[in-house]
């Protein structure tokens, strides 16, 4: 299980580092982004600078297990909010399929973290 949990944090760590930087630089695909979703762009900030705090929390967590699963916990929230909003906006499912897929590694990052910690609990 602890190999498992950190090949998934190094997953969501690369994705959410690759996805959370150019929101907070506010490229010009964010800014449509942003105006698609009826998001003002400070929105998209945020966001990029949550996904940014949870790939760096997610790989400390491999450290300090009590914060990877809090991060993990928070990137899965993220990511159904994401999705949430791209169906709001009426998007098609393929638009929010990339958020609900992280959404779910997330949740499993978090259930091997877990597991891996208390390996009593694995027998």
């Amino acid at each position: 299980m602890h190999v498992t949990a950190l090949v998934l944090a190094a997953i969501l760590a690369l994705s959410f580092l690759a996805a959370g930087i150019p929101l907070i630089v506010g490229s010009a695909k964010t800014l449509e982004q942003a105006d698609h979703l009826s998001a003002p762009p400070a929105l998209l900030k945020v966001a990029g600078g949550l996904q940014i705090a949870g790939a760096v929390g997610v790989i400390i967590g491999i450290w300090l297990v009590s914060l990877g699963v809090a991060a993990g916990a928070g990137l899965a929230l993220l990511m159904i909010a994401a999705a949430g909003a791209h169906l709001r906006a009426k998007d098609p499912l393929t638009a929010a399929a990339p958020a609900a897929v992280l959404a779910a590694t997330a949740v499993a990052y978090v259930i091997c973290r877990i597991l891996s910690a208390w390996p009593a609990v694995t027998r």
